[in-house]
């Protein structure tokens, strides 16, 4: 058994774990937002899809998790009093909030591809999950491209797709709500710090093991509803869904299971604690890079295909244009190639994922 003292660094085996999943995160992160930027060079005209929000949630909340793993290093070595206390319990919280996001998002898209059909008569429900995740309601063709990817002002959100926000919203209160507790536990008073925060780590630890049950059943209902269609690109799709909800529920659970068994989340608050190097590293392992860095790796495996460069649409274009302009005698009819481009987009954004 090793004992940590106020101002003393990390064991060794403790110390090289979070030294490893910090190297692993930041190379997550560096993949998703490079990614994001080659997706935004090739799709700058469709703002905000839900490829690029996933990327940016999961890139942002990897870049969390690596600056977490570096502080609380740094805290250990440095004797930060803050740390123990709110500062700690903050930083470590923030980033699982945008994991949970991320995943709540990925389960309203596949809530709307199961539910589809019943939602054709809600106006507030038109919006389908194959659009923009972020979609302009009166596209503006001569608009500046930076504008178009930083701005969200009249922008079309699905209804599920609000209920995630407002849910990821309510976390964020609740968890200042909790840091607040635990900055007013430190002084003379009831209100016990290390209950706060347990509290607080067992609900969340029970929101993801029922997101992961979520996307497991929906996952089974697409999977089912997939397999009945005869095409490579379904056939595809199907095992990426089946992938996915695989890992959720795997992953999710494992994470949940050592949340509520153990104290592994509450580690930023290490004084007079003993801990046993070998088997807390262990944990450790299990809970953050098997619980939270697999799976995003995973959904940035999925959605690795870049989208359809916006050049070659604009020299089919011009290729169109100037042969209908060669003869006077035909027509002009663009709703053909507008209706024929419609399609494609809604092909390529067909996928669950």
């Amino acid at each position: 058994m090793l004992e940590l003292r106020e101002g003393s660094c990390y064991p060794m085996a403790l110390m090289g774990v979070n030294v490893g999943l910090a190297s692993v995160d930041a190379v997550i992160a560096v993949l998703a937002f490079a990614q994001l930027m080659r997706i935004h060079s090739r799709n700058t005209h469709n703002g905000w899809t839900r490829q690029k929000v996933f990327h940016l949630m999961i890139g942002s909340s990897n870049l969390g998790y690596f600056l977490y793993f570096v502080l609380t290093i740094v805290a250990a070595c440095k004797g930060w009093i803050c740390w123990s206390h709110s500062c700690g319990f903050v930083v470590m919280a923030f980033p699982k909030i945008l994991f949970l996001a991320a995943f709540l998002l990925l389960l309203s898209f596949w809530v709307d591809l199961c539910h589809q059909s019943n939602d054709e008569e809600d106006e507030d429900d038109v919006y389908s999950p194959r659009e923009a995740l972020l979609e302009k309601n009166k596209p503006n063709a001569s608009a500046d491209s930076r504008r178009r990817c930083c701005s969200f002002h009249a922008v079309k959100v699905g209804s599920r797709q609000k209920v995630v926000v407002l849910v990821t919203l309510l976390v964020f209160l609740f968890m200042l709500v909790a840091a607040v507790l635990i900055w007013i536990g430190r002084g003379r008073n009831p209100i016990d710090s290390s209950v706060v925060a347990r509290v607080y780590v067992d609900l969340f630890a029970i929101a993801v093991l029922l997101l992961g049950v979520a996307l497991a059943c929906y996952g089974l209902v697409l999977f089912l509803k997939m397999s009945k269609v005869r095409s490579e690109r379904a056939s595809s799709e199907m095992w990426k869904v089946a992938g996915l909800a695989v890992v959720s529920v795997l992953c999710f659970t494992s994470s949940a299971a050592v949340a509520i068994f153990t104290d592994i989340p509450l580690l930023f608050n290490w004084h007079g604690q003993k801990i046993d190097g070998v088997c807390t590293s262990l944990l450790m392992v299990l809970y953050y890079f098997i619980g939270s860095s697999v799976p995003s790796a995973f959904v940035l495996w999925v959605m690795r295909e870049l989208p359809p460069p916006l050049v070659a649409f604009r020299q089919q274009e011009s290729r169109t244009i100037a042969f209908i302009s060669g003869d006077s005698s035909v027509t002009v009819q663009p709703q053909r190639w507008t209706a024929a481009a419609s399609v494609q987009n809604q092909v390529s954004r067909a996928s669950p994922i």
